[in-house]
């Protein structure tokens, strides 16, 4: 009761924070939002473009993880509450993914967009997942044709030669001569660590990407995630104290969806092998928490991505078999919510 609308509020406060000191940008946000709409996303800064399907699997993905909407996991926390009505507990459902969507998750994209944060490039450590080493140095996102012929690598549609071979590294710079692509960009002063100091050695390079997983990449690109917001909120009145907000908001909200997905998880292992199977459960629950620590979080919401699409897939088959069992209660509903409350309007 208090957790959730709290981290809400501080959210809104630092969100707005930025909007309103950029309030001369949101205008052209909104003009960005609809043009790009039904064209994907054109080369623009640091940003070597997206196609539509890109825009509209990232789309659909971000949308199941923001609101879970059509995923069947809702329900789940739904199903034991005390409702009058089950349409009734149906309507508080409707109302979440109306917030988590058109809601916050505007706001977060007003904040991106009039910060101008999105299509800048940051210094920050390289996802090995992320990222692309090719051969030649030659390369520039400063033209249209530049910027064409990255985004054909990136798309997959005019892919470049991927380095492979051992890399030379001096005092953490690199030596060969190779470009790196992280992020939908090109990387520029790219250094390499290892265990926070300039490394100096060879670094085995297979198939654009490194093998060796001990050395970090590091260097100015595009980010995305949660490193993007906490850039965008300290465009704001609070300055760098912005990024505190994000830190604490996403804290909160990570708190709140860990205890979420582990009671769904005991319901579900409840409902397969009893209620003794739940200690095994949360002792896989906590173990898959501290691996994901420190693993590679593009790996991670892939292989979130993959569940869900597992987990919501036979939700959906489920919903169109009992969509006339749907309809009967609904109509059902209104008939006697018109004849307890004779003065209110029913809804076509």
């Amino acid at each position: 009761e208090k957790l959730v609308p709290g981290m809400a509020l501080i959210y809104f406060i630092g969100a707005f924070a930025v909007i309103f000191y950029n309030i001369g940008n949101v205008g052209s946000s909104f003009v960005s939002i609809f043009a790009d709409l039904f064209t994907g996303s054109a080369a623009s800064g640091g940003f070597l473009g997206a196609s539509i399907a890109f825009a509209f699997n990232r789309g659909v993905n971000r949308g199941l993880f923001s609101n879970e909407a059509g995923q069947g996991s809702a329900p789940i926390a739904h199903a034991s509450a005390k409702g009058h009505e089950p349409v009734s507990e149906g309507m508080v459902a409707i109302l979440e993914p109306f917030i988590d969507t058109i809601v916050i998750c505007t706001v977060t994209g007003l904040v991106l967009l009039s910060s101008g944060v999105w299509n800048e490039k940051h210094v920050n450590d390289f996802q090995v997942s992320d990222m692309s080493i090719i051969v030649g140095s030659d390369y520039t996102d400063q033209t249209d044709s530049g910027k064409t012929q990255l985004f054909g690598h990136i798309s997959g549609e005019a892919p470049l030669p991927e380095f492979s071979g051992n890399l030379e590294v001096t005092n953490g710079s690199i030596e060969n001569d190779i470009a790196i692509i992280h992020a939908r960009s090109l990387a520029e002063e790219v250094n390499i660590f290892k265990d926070g100091k300039p490394f100096s050695g060879m670094v085995n390079i297979q198939n654009g990407k490194p093998s060796d997983l001990n050395v970090t990449f590091s260097g100015k690109s595009l980010v995305h995630s949660a490193p993007l917001t906490t850039i965008a909120f300290t465009r704001g009145f609070f300055g760098d104290w912005g990024q505190y907000i994000v830190s604490i908001g996403l804290l909160l909200f990570a708190f709140s969806t860990a205890i979420s997905w582990s009671y769904y998880g005991d319901r579900a292992m409840t409902f397969l092998w009893g209620s003794g199977s739940v200690k095994y459960y949360r002792m896989v629950y906590v173990v898959a928490f501290f691996f994901a620590a420190f693993t590679d979080t593009t790996i991670i919401w892939t292989l979130s991505a993959i569940t869900i699409a597992v987990m919501t897939l036979p939700n959906l088959f489920g919903l169109i078999y009992l969509r006339k069992d749907m309809k009967s209660t609904l109509d059902e509903f209104w008939i006697n919510f018109k004849k307890e409350y004779p003065d209110e309007k029913t809804p076509e």
